[in-house]
């Protein structure tokens, strides 16, 4: 506190400046909130991530579930429980549901679907805990996947998809409810839990069904459904909600079921940074620097920077002072010899320093009491602030970077350029050539370069540049399904993520996104209606983790598949005004966002189902559980500032879209979370706009100056910190974008559309033999009429053979 601080520095015999700061740093300004125990993964919890399917509002249809299946199982079974029974008998029960999704009635099909659903949801009326019922869940949906459940709900799925009468129903209603999409609902439950229990890995699972992992996982990727893969009909449904010819679909669940689709048939961060390793073995590529997963697991946070209140009182503190005192300046001087490097951390803390000032200020100054100073005495740094070890990211440097320092050099030292020759170094001074061997030991080559430069290659030589060699992986498989619609899905994916932001206001024109969470009969009490509160802001909160993570997993995977995949999608992105809505977002209280509490875990799936339910109360639904932060929402920030990131990076124009929308001071309140990821993401944000918001913006930000200083990587010739670059000079931004453009428009005509090949690049058959060899498929009218198409293009035309061979 400011008190301790004052007296410290009156009793202390040494009154140096550095003392004052260790001991004020650490309070002065800062928020003192505990660092969050969030560890980043793919997905939340298996539990947490069943519960996550199913609004408070579908809790009575558990119950309607197991009615269905022990009517289906008592009527061909005997009075045995289904966890009596032997493997065969599951087997041929199974069988049985099976065949009972053919039927025609809808509602003998609804029931059997139920019944299937029980299944699938562990058959928890026979398991008295959790545990158990995520055991019977496995096996169940094992057994239902070997008998080839999934390919028959999908065949359902496309039925209920395509069917008019109750789109065209649910279009002319006022209001639609849970009762509206009944049926897609049971089918999405059931295909979803499957996915995600196959999913999960368990070292305790049998040959056979990792056997059966991997097939179903190269199934889902492959366009083996309704020829197209499962992703690409998920983001069909997508589009046909936001259209609004299908607002009864369940969204939330059409959601989770697409990003877990994805995660399972691409894979998740560890399987990225594995296929990227091996990607640059076989460029014969530099191996990576550092693992980034590693990397950014072990940071610790940062603590944010002063709030306005504290920094408007720091000036008015700073205006009251008239003088400062020269022997602090020595001891920084003194403190700055010792260690060199860090120069600017007397500057980072200088707000810290005005408060000691202050404090000093009560006192008379030693001067003018005519007291001698007592000696300085100086402790060795390590006593009084810790500095960390070394930075935590190798520095990478770009061939273009080496190639504008050399150009510089050149022009400033001899008066002439060579291009783009980076090797030749007659005429530079010494220190020149140090600089270039430092620079060159830490080039980085991406493999966006590379396949850029492949790229360039078989546009400039379409016909000697050869076939290219595509890998048909489910990420290319993925990218050739989603291509002729992709603006379409972007556009959709965006306006159901603005419709769930918290920032959003209710408009008559955005689209229902409640349709899957609000009853058939609105509440009547207090209670119910806080119940039913509590389930839309959590329903709202699911599915923003659903799509940030949907678009995150996309432009990583098609970024490391080619990178004219990921700026095709990342360019539509941009252009649907992807950027303000995700500024849009960060453009609230985000500390209450990331601590809200809107979830009952009471109701949550599978306890609800096991445990016999308390009686809920008003008090018991205000206090929520007891976490110290929501786990979906911190995932959910983290993805879209990795998106904010993705879309920006290395791109002038999209950069100073930021700084037009005033992002910088959305992102430094978003450093108030104490999270390191979240935090390096943030503050990379700021580091690529730091150079245009100005001298005095940097000035009085020197505690976030310092921060990327420590936390986000350098690029060792890149004066981001100042408004020096070349970069920074707005007039060919449009262009940019326009450029950018084109190189993926031909990259896609030249990979995919083969009807607009130029004839004249196309290969031709010179060889007389094999022409006349080829076998032509003669229409049916033609080959009836044969001898009169003789008659009249053959005999009865004269041929001059002579003028034919000159």
């Amino acid at each position: 506190s400011k008190g301790s601080a004052k007296k410290n520095v009156r009793n202390s015999p040494n009154t140096g400046v550095m003392h004052c700061i260790c001991v004020c740093a650490p309070t002065q300004g800062f928020s003192e909130s505990p660092d969050l125990e969030f560890e980043y993964a793919d997905t939340d919890k298996w539990s947490a991530e069943l519960s996550e399917l199913y609004s408070y509002t579908e809790g009575p249809e558990f119950l309607l579930n197991r009615k269905c299946f022990e009517e289906e199982f008592r009527t061909h079974v005997s009075d045995k429980k289904w966890t009596e029974l032997d493997v065969a008998q599951h087997r041929a029960h199974a069988m049985r549901l099976l065949d009972g999704l053919e039927v025609i009635t809808r509602e003998k099909r609804l029931k059997v679907s139920r019944a299937i659903l029980y299944m699938v949801q562990g058959t928890f009326a026979e398991c008295s805990s959790e545990a158990e019922v995520q055991h019977w869940m496995r096996y169940n949906i094992f057994l239902l996947m070997d008998v080839g459940t999934f390919t028959a709900l999908v065949e359902l799925l496309n039925m209920e998809v395509d069917n008019s009468a109750a789109c065209s129903s649910a279009v002319r209603k006022p209001a639609i409810s849970l009762a509206d999409s009944t049926d897609l609902r049971v089918l999405l439950n059931i295909m979803y839990l499957m996915v995600v229990t196959i999913q999960q890995e368990d070292p305790a699972d049998s040959p056979e069904w990792r056997a059966t992992r991997e097939t179903f996982k190269t199934e889902l990727g492959f366009p083996l459904y309704n020829n197209e893969p499962i992703s690409v009909m998920l983001f069909g449904m997508v589009t046909k909600f936001c259209s609004g010819h299908a607002p009864h679909f369940p969204m939330k669940k059409v959601l989770m079921l697409l990003w877990k689709s994805i995660l399972f048939t691409l894979g998740g961060f560890e399987q990225l940074q594995n296929i990227k390793v091996r990607k640059r073995e076989e460029l014969r590529l530099p191996p990576l620097p550092e693992d980034s997963i590693r990397v950014i697991r072990s940071m610790r946070a940062a603590s944010p920077p002063a709030s306005a209140s504290d920094l408007i009182e720091q000036q008015q503190k700073r205006a009251r002072r008239e003088h400062k005192s020269l022997i602090k300046q020595d001891n920084l001087d003194a403190f700055n010899e010792k260690d060199p490097y860090k120069s600017d951390e007397p500057r980072e803390d200088e707000d810290d320093n005005d408060d000691n000032d202050n404090s000093m200020d009560a006192e008379p100054f030693p001067m003018e009491r005519d007291e001698v100073m007592p000696p300085l005495i100086l402790h060795p740094p390590s006593e009084r602030v810790n500095f960390p070890k070394g930075l935590p990211w190798a520095p990478k440097v770009r061939e273009k970077d080496i190639e504008h320092f050399l150009e510089s050099s050149r022009s400033k030292f001899i008066g002439y350029t060579l291009g783009n020759d980076t090797d030749t170094v007659v005429g530079l001074p010494r220190p020149i050539h140090e600089s270039i061997r430092t620079l060159k030991q830490h080039k980085y080559i991406s493999i966006a370069e590379i396949q850029i430069a492949k790229e360039d290659e078989f546009q400039k030589t379409p016909l000697s540049g050869g076939e290219e060699d595509v890998e048909m992986c489910s990420t290319e498989l993925l990218y050739q399904g989603i291509l002729p619609s992709l603006p379409q899905y972007m556009i959709a994916l965006l306006k159901i993520l603005l419709a769930a932001a918290p920032t959003s206001k209710a408009k008559t024109d955005s689209i229902n996104i409640l349709a899957d969470v609000l009853p058939e009969e609105m509440p009547t009490t207090v209670l119910q209606s806080m119940k039913l509160g509590v389930d839309v802001n959590r329903h709202k909160e699911i599915i923003v983790k659903a799509i940030s993570a949907i678009l995150l997993l996309l432009l990583k995977h098609f970024k490391l598949n080619h990178v004219y995949q990921f700026e095709y999608m990342a360019q539509h992105l941009v252009f649907a005004n992807c950027i303000p809505l995700i500024l849009k977002f960060f453009n609230q209280n985000i500390i209450s966002y990331i601590t809200a509490k809107n979830s009952i875990s009471v109701l949550d799936f599978p306890y609800c189902v096991v445990h016999e339910l308390p009686e809920l109360t008003a008090e018991s639904l205000e206090a929520g559980d007891n976490n110290q932060f929501c786990w979906r929402n911190l995932f959910s920030c983290i993805n879209l500032l990795r998106i904010l990131n993705k879309l920006t990076k290395w791109k002038h124009s999209r950069t100073m879209m930021l700084v037009v929308f005033k992002s910088a001071p959305i992102l430094k309140r978003a450093l108030k979370v104490k999270q390191a990821m979240m935090q390096l993401y943030v503050l990379k944000l700021l580091k690529v706009q730091t150079k245009y918001l100005g001298r005095q913006w940097r000035k009085s930000n020197m505690k976030t100056m310092s921060a990327i200083y420590q936390k986000v990587r350098h690029r060792l010739n890149d004066d981001w910190a100042y408004g020096n670059d070349l970069d920074a000079r707005p007039w060919d931004f449009q262009a940019e974008e326009c450029a950018l453009r084109a190189n993926i428009e031909r990259f896609n005509s030249r990979r995919y559309d083969n009807n607009q090949r130029n004839p004249d690049f196309l290969p031709v058959d010179n060889c007389l033999q094999s022409v006349l060899g080829q076998r032509v498929d003669l229409p049916e009218d033609f080959q009836m009429n044969y001898d009169l198409w003789l008659e009249r293009e053959v005999f009865s035309k004269p041929i001059s053979w002579e003028e034919l061979l000159q």
